[in-house]
């Protein structure tokens, strides 16, 4: 069902409502009163005739007029019983405020299934659990109780009622921007994060999404509503939990290097959202990009009166990879014209006391600076709106005069301007002006910059090509028949992973290149096989019992004689049953010890919110000391798998250094999208690691691989 007549909801009835002051029962009602909703409230408690003048009614079912929506305030274990009497009534919206449930643990995830099950029944979409209800400005309907939100286009979607109220205090403080909506989004119980997405691409009151995430329950379903509706509106997301490195999987190394904030950062950037790691740039990111068009080019100009803050804000903005080019000859000559020849006129532009007795000079230079075509973006940094102050009152009325000035050009150029001031806490009619005119102003050197960065990166993501990012899985695509015969005879074992050749024999059928191994059950077998292969072998056991081999002493290395051979078969044989003595002991693989090259991995495995990610990286034996690794949420594309190479730090070490050849980049991508097409193929495979995979200046050779099975 549509959730648009709920978050659009034009009568309500208050489950819980009460005399008592404190009680969310009694704010929710006074606050629909006093903001003048436009719709009917029916207050419900079986004990009152009346509250705040309005009748009261024993149940939800006795109310004879239709209602749109339910708020219901009672705790965790009345909610099935009122949900069944508001199935009754036909309401098909249901806002839950209490806690209790899936937060919990396994009972209340329990009781949170049970209670969704009767909503499913009875038609109720919920809003909640564990939420602190939902505003909506266009008709008052303030289910928050919270008093003087300011009216404005973005909207709030978070898990965290004092996030919201933070956020909501700042517009009323520093901002002329408000709340379109606010959604307490809670347990997601029901009603998804990718379906108010949904609703806030198509109204047409919200420019900018702004959200506070700390968990979701179907993350792709989420990555692929987002990618569809940032293309039409900026999404701005704080993901808290960065210092978590997420559930760690014994199975393998990409479950424990997968931290939700690498994975999660990665794919909200592939969808276009722009992730905020700081909550004080929080609303002032959705400030800028729900008022100034983007920036198409990635450069900007600086603007300054001083030395100082224009030097400090070249650096911030080269930091957050933002281009200052110098600007043309063309608009220097015009720039000298009206400024001192001690003015720095290049870019940053000083004016170098130009300002200080006509601060309109700054529009004159805006305007000459927004003409050059290779400028996308103006941030303008130091006194401007404190002429007026610091020199003398006249200039107030001169500064005002330049910020209408200023506010027209953005709209005629349809290039931003994004200003830093010193005076912003002393709110000069100037500053103001210039948010009249959607100028954002900050005090914050720092936020400031970032947000004109924020610009030119959803300008960016705007001009790239979108077609191939859509995170849609096609299940069971290229699946090869002896490929499920292999994990097939795996599961008739009740295994849930695959010996390591197995695994390996899975990859090749699919195009990888693996090294040549084969299964003895015998010494004289194992013997005979390092004879024919020559040269240098390795031994490593294989038993659906042991799935780390090295931590049960089941490697060994660089056996060249027969009699290394076959003492190292037996002790291998004599650790693994030290390990587990009930072992089941399947043979010995020999292989032919690879040639030294770059050690990388290549891991996959099923994220709990986004699904199916992969994971690229150095590898060996210190993969997780190093934890240089990169992440992309399948499937994989050519451009992403070239992409994920140059993100891990040591990159420079596939391009050869101290005198070692380049790897075969090319191979490496290759393999990237055979992992990518193998769990497309198989949807049993939980974890897949390969590693180490050595790369050579030609060619690569798995040498090592492991794939763990959905229980």
């Amino acid at each position: 069902m549509s959730i648009e007549n709920i978050l659009n909801a034009e009568s309500v009835a208050i489950v819980g409502a009460t005399k008592s002051e404190t009680k969310r029962g009694f704010q929710a009602i006074r606050t629909l009163l006093d903001e003048k909703f436009e719709g009917k409230i029916y207050p419900v408690n079986p004990k009152e005739k009346s509250i705040l003048g309005l009748k009261c009614y024993k149940k939800v079912s006795d109310i004879k007029d239709p209602v749109d929506i339910v708020l219901i305030t009672t705790p965790a274990n009345t909610i099935p019983a009122i949900l069944e009497d508001c199935g009754k009534k036909g309401i098909h919206g249901a806002v839950i405020i209490a806690a209790g449930f899936g937060e919990l643990g396994d009972e209340g995830r329990k009781k949170e299934e049970e209670m969704v099950e009767v909503a499913r029944k009875n038609n109720i979409r919920l809003i909640g659990p564990n939420t602190s209800g939902i505003i909506n400005m266009k008709n008052n309907l303030n289910l928050v109780g919270l008093p003087d939100v300011p009216k404005g286009d973005i909207a709030l979607l978070t898990q965290s009622g004092n996030m919201a109220l933070t956020l909501i205090t700042e517009a009323n403080l520093k901002s002329r921007k408000g709340i379109s909506y606010y959604i307490g989004v809670g347990n997601e119980a029901d009603i998804k994060f990718h379906e108010y997405l949904e609703f806030f691409q198509q109204d047409h009151d919200t420019k900018a999404i702004l959200m506070y995430v700390e968990g979701m329950r179907d993350g792709r379903k989420f990555l692929q509503q987002a990618y569809k509706t940032t293309l039409e509106k900026p999404i701005i997301l704080l993901k808290s939990g960065r210092s978590s490195i997420g559930k760690r999987s014994a199975g393998s190394h990409t479950g424990a290097l997968a931290g939700m904030s690498e994975v999660a950062k990665g794919a909200f950037e592939r969808a276009g959202i722009i992730v905020i790691e700081n909550s004080d740039e929080l609303f002032p990111a959705a400030e800028t990009l729900s008022s100034l068009p983007p920036i198409k080019n990635n450069n900007v100009a600086i603007l300054a009166d001083g030395g100082g803050h224009a030097t400090i804000a070249a650096d911030l903005l080269t930091d957050l990879r933002i281009n200052i080019p110098v600007l043309s000859e063309k608009t220097q000559a015009k720039l000298k014209k009206i400024l001192p020849f001690t003015a720095s006129v290049p870019n940053p532009v000083d004016v170098a006391g130009g300002t200080d007795s006509n601060p309109a000079i700054f529009a004159d230079c805006a305007e000459i600076i927004m003409k050059d075509t290779n400028i996308g973006g103006l941030l303008i940094v130091g006194l401007f709106g404190g002429y007026g102050i610091r020199f003398a009152e006249s200039l107030a009325l001169v500064e005002e005069d330049a910020s209408h000035m200023m506010g027209k050009k953005v709209k005629k150029y349809k290039k931003p301007i994004v200003l830093h001031s010193l005076y912003s806490a002393k709110k000069p009619h100037s500053l103001d002006l210039l948010r009249y005119y959607n100028i954002p102003v900050y005090d914050s050197l720092d936020v400031a910059c970032k947000c004109i960065s924020l610009l030119a990166e959803y300008g960016d993501y705007l001009g790239r090509y979108h077609t191939k990012a859509k995170f849609i899985m096609n299940w069971g695509a290229k699946t090869k028949s002896k490929g499920e015969e292999i994990i097939n005879r795996a599961k008739e074992e009740n295994r849930n992973f695959l010996l390591e050749y197995e695994a390996k024999n899975l990859i090749q059928l699919h195009g990888a290149p693996v090294s040549h191994d084969y299964l003895a059950k015998t010494a004289d077998e194992v013997v005979s096989i390092a004879k024919n292969m020559g040269g240098e072998v390795v031994l490593k056991i294989v038993s659906p019992d042991i799935l780390h081999k090295s931590d049960a002493g089941g490697v060994k290395l660089k056996l060249r004689t027969e009699d290394e051979v076959r003492k190292a078969f037996d002790e291998i044989v004599d650790n693994a049953k030290r390990f587990d003595e009930k072992a089941d002991i399947r043979g010995i693989l020999v292989s032919p010890m690879a040639k030294e090259g770059v050690e990388v991995i290549i891991g996959t495995k099923i994220d709990d919110q986004f699904g199916p990610i992969i994971m690229f990286g150095l590898g060996g034996v210190l993969v997780e000391i190093l934890r240089d690794v990169s992440f992309r949420v399948l499937p994989l594309s050519q451009a992403a798998s070239k992409k994920m190479l140059k993100e891990i730090k040591s990159f420079p070490i596939l391009d050869g250094v101290r005198g070692n050849p380049p790897c075969d980049k090319k191979a490496l991508t290759e393999l990237m999208l055979i992992c990518s097409e193998i769990v497309e193929a198989y949807p049993d495979i939980q974890e897949m690691d390969l590693n180490p995979v050595i790369v050579y200046e030609s060619g690569l050779n798995v040498v090592d691989a492991r794939v763990i099975l959905k229980d």
